[in-house]
């Protein structure tokens, strides 16, 4: 599912929440980029669509 979402646009992670289950950088697939609460803050403000899963 995130592959089609992926080459729609981009895939930002909540680091703290990646942090918190234990997910590295490296167990994340292609595409995906982990980013930071003010960022994911500043880019759902700028968003015309939001997707949260």
């Amino acid at each position: 599912m995130l592959k089609r979402v992926i080459r729609q646009g981009e895939v930002l992670l909540c680091g703290t929440c990646m942090d918190a289950r234990g997910i590295s950088d490296r167990e994340i697939i292609d595409g995906c980029q982990r980013s930071t609460m003010p960022e994911l803050a500043q880019r759902t403000i700028a968003a015309d669509k939001v997707l949260v899963f």
